[in-house]
């Protein structure tokens, strides 16, 4: 019994010191483009990033805040996100627990009615009944890191789910800001064309008075009701579109729709510098591309895995407990029982089916790869989309204050010379409508930068941590 102790601890002795020798290859990160990946004018001088900013502290408005915070815990997106974490963390234990041996125990009643003309039958009066209560032990070797690099396979997976998790946070505070500007906005242009509208019924009465006076004929009265019409049914529209847009931050917020709190246009105000950081700070700020480079890694360790069952593998199996034919006898010490199995497998032929588990796995890794550079490529187009678009609707808000300032201008003056006769209706509608358009647009300008300024920072990566 001793020798046959000392022969199993010395097959596991062996088995634990060739562990040292992997087959399974360590992951380095492989050399990608992340430097100078803005397309910009100017070269950032340090590593100061807009996304290393708070969301809170950027996003300043109480209101706001508090609609980003019930976003952050009821958005049905991020609960979802936060169960493939559980799911994943699950597979986590699994594959930690893969280095201990399995361990079963059966307890079994086995009759057996047999032929009395058998060997066992005469001797058995011609039935045998069989107790058995057995433990099962198996355990294998990770000779060749196929359990290590399972280990780090899902790993990795969770690590992703952490990575994708954070990546919804980051979308989810990013939408409701842009709608809620948005919804303010939307406000802000329904308060311009109301006001549009009262000016719109008094230029009727003006141009009834007119007409009465001789000036002008029913054709201006008629041109200038459409034009009344033409602002009802911007405001109608504007209208709808608040309550489309409330909808769909309702359904952000994790809520059935419904109106939404808010404050004014006029008090959004942000005043963070516009900094981008150095190209490579992608890596660790944006999220997306941490969790492509998880999936690298995970398809990187799954190929260990395939690479290492072309290896002969090491098995331990023991089996014992207690077997009796009487039930009386079932717990004595003669029921006792052992057995220990050692084995060394070794594939030669199986219908290909490890290389192809090999090959698979190597173009599954490919694919993740070019998928991770994809990422970091995509994000640098997001950064320099949402900064060139910042700045033109920078630019474009001074040029459009200028212009609703001479368009209110002419309109007025429009007025002014309608009265003494010296231009036509025709003149005062249009001069009227391109200054209702020219407002219009510039809040959609404000609006639009605050936006592109949102997509700068969630395309940074800010937002999550």
């Amino acid at each position: 019994m001793k020798n046959n102790i000392y022969k199993i601890a010395l097959v596991v002795a062996a088995a634990v010191m060739l562990q040292g020798c992997f087959a399974a290859k360590n992951y380095k990160r492989p050399s990608v483009k992340a430097e100078n990946l803005y397309r910009t004018e100017v070269i950032a001088q340090d590593s100061a990033s807009l996304a290393d900013v708070a969301w809170d502290k950027i996003f300043t408005d109480p209101v706001l805040q508090q609609h980003i915070k019930k976003g952050l815990q009821n958005n049905f997106d991020i609960r979802v996100a936060i169960q493939n974490i559980t799911s994943a963390e699950a597979y986590l234990k699994q594959g930690k627990a893969a280095y201990f041996p399995t361990l079963s125990g059966t307890a079994s009643w086995q009759h057996q009615e047999l032929a009395k003309n058998s060997q066992f039958g005469s001797f058995f009066q011609g039935a045998l009944d069989t107790y058995l209560l057995t433990g099962n032990l198996s355990w294998e070797a990770d000779i060749w890191g196929k359990i290590r690099s399972n280990k780090r396979a899902y790993n990795a997976t969770y690590l992703q789910t952490i990575a994708a998790n954070q990546a919804v946070k980051t979308s989810v505070i990013s939408n409701i800001a842009s709608m809620y500007y948005q919804l303010l906005a939307l406000d802000e242009q329904l308060k311009i064309a109301d006001s549009t509208l009262v000016n719109r019924n008094e230029s009727i009465d003006v141009i009834r008075s007119l007409k009465d006076a001789g000036s002008v004929n029913e054709v201006g009265v008629k041109q200038t009701e459409a034009q009344k019409y033409a602002t009802e049914l911007i405001i109608a529209d504007l209208k709808a579109n608040i309550t489309l847009v409330e909808n769909s931050l309702s359904i952000l917020l994790g809520d059935a729709p419904h109106s939404i709190e808010r404050s004014t246009f006029a008090n959004q105000v942000i005043t963070q510098d516009v900094k981008l950081g150095y190209s490579a700070s992608l890596l660790k700020n944006r999220p997306d591309v941490i969790a492509a480079e998880y999936g690298l890694i995970n398809a990187f360790e799954l190929t260990n895995v395939a690479r290492s069952a072309f290896y002969p593998s090491l098995t331990v199996t023991a089996q014992g407990g207690l077997q009796s034919i009487d039930l009386k006898t079932w717990f004595s010490t003669n029921s006792l029982f052992a057995t220990v199995l050692t084995g060394l497998t070794q594939p030669i032929f199986n219908q290909r089916q490890i290389r192809t588990r090999y090959e698979a796995a190597k173009a599954t890794q490919e694919q993740a790869y070019v998928q991770f550079e994809q990422t970091i490529v995509t994000a640098s187009r997001e950064v320099s989309d949402a900064l060139v678009t910042y700045n033109n609707e920078t630019n474009k808000i001074a040029i459009r204050e200028k212009q609703v300032d001479a368009l209110r201008k002419a309109a007025d003056y429009s007025d002014e010379l309608l009265d003494y006769g010296m231009v036509n209706y025709l003149e005062v509608l249009t001069a009227k409508d391109s200054a209702l358009s020219s407002e219009l647009s510039l809040v959609d300008s404000k609006y639009q930068r605050l936006a592109a300024l949102i997509n700068l920072y969630r395309a940074l990566g800010g937002g999550w941590k």
